[in-house]
């Protein structure tokens, strides 16, 4: 019989697909893998039956298999899987989405709470201006872009970069002039651990080749539309109009692209051992993290794996 995963595990979202529609199709195809694994046989019990020989009636004990417990009779062993959708990605965004299964959905909550920073290329495209920033939205306005250089695109994203980084500093809620500053500064750990505003942490030229151009940005609490209006702040800043023409994560916390499984590998094996490759990194983080701001965190985590092992 095969054994029900549990963990965290990051799958390829393709642009042009509902974030739910594909959790709903890795529960599906783990439904189907789950509910076609060899079972064990249906239990079998003692009846005694009338004896088939011509002497004189009597009764014979025959051991007969239960068939309540007949897969004819009662239907699928799994109905449902518990499936939960980490940092989720809209429709015309693509990358890594992390899902969790069992008792991964609690860990789910742990690295929500975390607020690692996530990773995304963004493609532009220079010279238009559209209703929702997107390339595919209404088009409003067409402008001129030759004087546009890569060194005033990147003047304009040191500029963001500044400004996010003081806002980065002022939600974090720290004394900058502290130890204990110092010391989440030296771990990496300087990060709002609340709700605040989208927050860009870094962000650079990959390439240029007007009228397009691609960016790499770290940030913290952000949507997909918020990074398409980022573009078109850029092009205005640059005397011109911009959209979006692609919005792609790379990253999600400790899970990258190496990590997100394609359609072809969403099934049962692929998935246990995605979730096994990435335990450590989860726990890790969560230790990182969670034990500086939380210790109780971490004491449930391994009280969970330790539940999940004896099943």
């Amino acid at each position: 019989m095969a054994a029900v995963p549990a963990g965290l595990f990051a799958v390829y979202k393709p642009p042009g697909v509902a974030w739910n529609c594909v959790r709903d199709a890795v529960e599906a195809r783990l439904l189907r893998e789950l509910n076609a694994a060899p079972a064990r046989p249906p239990r079998s019990r003692i009846r005694f039956l009338p004896a088939a020989s011509t002497g004189p009636p009597g009764l014979v004990a025959v051991r007969v298999p239960v068939l309540a417990e007949h897969r004819l009779v009662r239907g699928p062993r799994f109905t449902q899987l518990k499936i939960g959708a980490g940092h989720r990605l809209d429709v015309k965004a693509s990358g890594v989405f992390v899902l969790g299964v069992g008792h991964g959905n609690k860990l789910l909550t742990h690295l929500y709470n975390c607020h690692l920073s996530k990773v995304y290329t963004v493609r532009g495209q220079f010279g238009k201006a559209t209703e929702d920033f997107s390339d595919t939205g209404k088009l409003i306005e067409k402008t001129t872009f030759d004087h546009i250089t890569r060194e005033k695109l990147e003047r304009i994203l040191a500029v963001i970069q500044g400004t996010n980084h003081k806002a980065l500093l002022m939600h974090s809620n720290i004394d900058m002039k502290t130890q204990e500053a110092y010391e989440l500064a030296v771990k990496g750990l300087i990060r709002p651990m609340g709700k605040s505003p989208p927050i860009i942490t870094a962000i650079r030229c990959l390439q240029f080749a007007l009228p397009e151009f691609q960016l790499e940005i770290h940030c913290l609490h952000e949507t997909q539309q918020y990074l398409r209006k980022v573009v078109h702040e850029i092009g205005l800043e640059l005397k011109s109009s911009a959209v979006c023409t692609q919005v792609r994560r790379t990253r999600d916390g400790v899970f990258t692209l190496d990590d997100a499984l394609l359609r072809t590998q969403w099934n049962l094996q692929s998935i246990q051992n995605a979730i096994v490759d990435c335990q450590l990194r989860v726990k890790t983080e969560l230790e990182k993290t969670m034990g500086h701001w939380d210790g109780s965190v971490l004491q449930e985590m391994d009280a969970d794996t330790a539940h999940s092992a004896d099943s």
